[in-house]
């Protein structure tokens, strides 16, 4: 991180002014991202994580980008939660690839019992294999947030997805607000926060304006920003989406940079369709975190490969928990 850290963090950004950085010139744009990306961090360093699908499908949400909802057809294959040796050994395998993080997902709307308990006993094995953790497993009560707290992960991941005006045309099963009380849940056990959303889900722009406000004036900017595109996957309500116009994903990115200086932006999913060119614009705008593997909980992602050999193209390296760095060597 730099000793140069100029850019002061804001909370007090007003829909107008955010509204202003999205009708900013886009090379305007980019080169002020850019700026205070460098204020920040390590130009050229980005941090891997790997994502793992511990519980797919069955879930009762609504969601329509979700092919794991009860609500829809789409073609998947539902599994059980894994066992805890079987994610411990998928850690083991993601920290050999260069993942410095494992992120783990459960098709829930919030978490029963008996699978929250295996999921606690995951989260020491994989702190045990030397790699942060994070986990989405719905909503959270705040004795279910302490819990986590204790059992030492270090990110709870819960997307608002989109802006409070459009979120009732994606979702209909929970509110905006409970997912607000969620990330309130998990402020107060004293975890780090994973939120953002996805961009393609029909939203215009003022939309992703309102979205990356309510990120920006948060009480404190979570510690991780993901931005997906949207992955349309046929048999859910969203599968005839049109193809989003990647200048506007890069100004996203871009906007989420300048506003939330501190945090680290992860480019999620959807990378699959992204050429290497706009992954280099994402990295140049502020993006300074991708997923690592070949599948993101049940949708495709570059392969660990592809990856090094863009990394490598780029001169990128990787992103170290502690802030560090090492180079991302080809296999």
């Amino acid at each position: 991180m730099s000793l140069s850290q100029s850019t002061r963090i804001r909370r007090d950004w007003s829909l107008e002014e955010v509204q202003a950085l999205f009708d900013l010139p886009f090379n305007d744009l980019l080169f002020q991202a850019h700026g205070v990306h460098r204020q920040w961090f390590d130009p050229n360093a980005v941090q891997m994580s790997t994502l793992l699908s511990v519980q797919t499908g069955g879930c009762p949400e609504d969601c329509a980008y979700c092919p794991q909802s009860v609500h829809h057809n789409a073609d998947l294959e539902v599994h059980a939660l894994m066992s805890v040796q079987e994610v411990a050994d998928k850690a083991a395998t993601a920290k050999a690839a260069g993942a410095t993080r494992l992120c783990m997902g459960a098709a829930w709307r919030s978490p029963a019992e008996s699978g929250f308990a295996r999921v606690l006993d995951m989260i020491r094995a994989v702190r045990a294999e030397g790699l942060e953790t994070c986990v989405t497993l719905g909503m959270l009560t705040a004795g279910q947030a302490q819990r986590l707290k204790e059992a030492g992960l270090d990110y709870y991941n819960h997307n608002l997805d989109t802006s409070e005006t459009h979120y009732r045309q994606v979702i209909t099963t929970r509110t905006y607000q409970d997912r607000l009380d969620t990330l309130q849940n998990v402020r107060d056990a004293g975890m780090n926060v994973c939120c953002g959303g996805i961009i393609g889900l029909g939203e215009d722009v003022s939309d992703r304006v309102a979205l990356l406000h309510t990120l920006a004036t948060m009480e404190k900017h979570p510690e991780s920003v993901p931005v997906n595109q949207l992955v349309a996957v046929e048999g859910t309500p969203l599968a005839g989406m049109p193809s989003i116009d990647w200048i506007e994903f890069v100004r996203v990115i871009a906007v989420a940079r300048i506003l939330m200086p501190a945090s680290v932006v992860r480019l999620s999913a959807g990378r699959e369709d992204m050429t290497d060119e706009v992954q280099a614009l994402c990295f140049f705008a502020g993006a300074n975190s991708i997923f690592y593997g070949e599948k993101l909980l049940t949708t495709p992602n570059p392969d660990a490969g592809q990856d090094r050999q863009l990394f490598e193209r780029l001169g990128l390296r990787s992103l170290q928990p502690d802030g560090g760095v090492v180079s991302v060597g080809m296999s």
